[in-house]
């Protein structure tokens, strides 16, 4: 038996939870909100009941003396000292080409971290932050990384180079890295048991579908081509960044007198569904709108189900067919009409869906193609928190 930490830092937050291994039971979640700012939100769920409350958090450090409070001394405590917890594993963005899997995490890691955080300002950051801080309060266990890009290093040139001069990838490494790696390999992992087919065998088209979208062919077990680039822009339409488009539009706007820091914002911040409906990133709302004739509502989600099919189409020649396609993410996992809408007019592929069991409420593992799609459907709820403890016990327990 091994208890694992899995802390994921944001910019003001930390998430956590808290796993006994290797039956990956939860023994404790936990997130707190806004540190920084005025006051923080905190909250913990656990056997032992729920914990809410708020109060100032200056700093991650802070955040993770309050996580230890909470987890040991007051009477909701999972556990009597610190002492108790095995490992600690993190997630952190990106890993550029120098890292392809989950590591102890040492001086070279963390240099490593930091010299990929021109290329993920938002996420290696704050990440590598919650290591270090981690690492002052579990100071006697192993720190383990796993990298959003480690699953897409088994891409080829063919598929991760772009076609500028080819100096820029000897200078600056610019080429496409992926990102959401550890839930496409957690749900092709799960599609893999559900189909009864070796993860080293089986052909996946993974589908991540949140306010950030990817897409990710898995050939025998390895991701071979995925929608995310260089950062987490390129792609399918997401909640409020563009996804794929002509480039040249950015020399257009310069010339019009954009800089390019408002077009950074713009392509990140203002663009994709917000951009396209001008009410909502939220899929919920713009679903809610359309059906009452919002037509720019119903145009932006017309939009991202379109672009979603081309890239699933595209995935599939790639692959010469597949066992599944995987629909995971908050709007995966939930939003039936959107996968109705991505499925449907594609039966001349072998894809078709069952309509029933489509629709059924709950975010559960299940097929919902028809009897006679020759390609099975599926929705899996991802958890990257289940993830990341099982690479971190893998660790441990193999020596990885």
């Amino acid at each position: 038996m091994m208890k694992i930490l899995v802390l994921n830092s944001g910019s003001s937050s930390i998430k956590y939870k808290l796993f006994e291994m290797p039956e990956c039971a939860s023994l404790a979640a936990g997130i707190i909100q806004r540190i920084g700012e005025e006051s923080s939100i905190i909250k913990q769920e656990s056997a032992n009941g729920e914990v809410k409350f708020e109060q100032p958090i200056k700093n991650h450090e802070e955040g993770l003396e309050l996580i230890q409070s909470l987890l040991t001394q007051n009477d909701h405590a999972i556990i009597q000292t610190l002492d108790e917890i095995d490992a600690c594993g993190h997630r952190i963005v990106h890993g550029g080409e120098s890292i392809s899997g989950s590591v102890l995490i040492d001086d070279q890691v963390e240099t490593i971290i930091e010299e990929y955080f021109d290329l993920a300002p938002l996420h290696n950051p704050p990440n590598l932050i919650g290591v270090r801080a981690a690492k002052k309060f579990l100071t006697n266990v192993p720190h383990i990384a796993c990298f959003d890009t480690a699953f897409h290093q088994t891409l080829t040139p063919i598929a991760y180079m772009y076609a500028l001069p080819y100096e820029f990838y000897q200078k600056f490494k610019i080429r496409k890295y992926g990102f959401h790696g550890t839930s496409h390999l957690y749900v092709a992992r799960r599609a893999a048991k559900l189909l009864n087919i070796p993860m080293e065998q089986v052909k996946l088209i993974t589908c991540h579908l949140g306010n950030g979208c990817s897409i990710t062919a898995v050939e025998h077990g390895k991701s071979v081509d995925t929608s995310m680039g260089l950062t987490p822009l390129e792609g399918l339409i997401m909640g409020t960044r563009t996804g794929d488009f002509d480039p040249a539009i950015v020399f257009h706007l310069i010339r019009k007198g954009y800089r390019a820091e408002e077009l950074d914002v713009i392509a990140n911040k203002r663009s994709g569904l917000l951009g396209i409906s001008g009410i909502s990133n939220d899929v919920r709302d713009l679903v809610n709108k359309a059906e009452t004739g919002h037509e720019r509502a119903r145009l932006a989600l017309e939009m991202f189900c379109y672009r979603l099919k081309k890239y699933i189409g595209s995935y599939l020649a790639v692959l010469n067919g597949c066992d599944g396609i995987v629909f995971t993410g908050g709007i995966g996992e939930n939003a039936s009409i959107l996968r109705e809408w991505t499925i449907a007019n594609i039966s001349a592929l072998g894809i078709t869906l069952d309509h029933q069991k489509n629709d059924e409420a709950g975010s559960n593992e299940r097929f919902i193609n028809s009897p006679d799609s020759k390609i099975k459907i599926m929705v899996i709820p991802t958890n990257e928190e289940i993830a990341i403890a099982l690479e971190t016990y893998d660790i441990m327990t193999k020596g990885n």
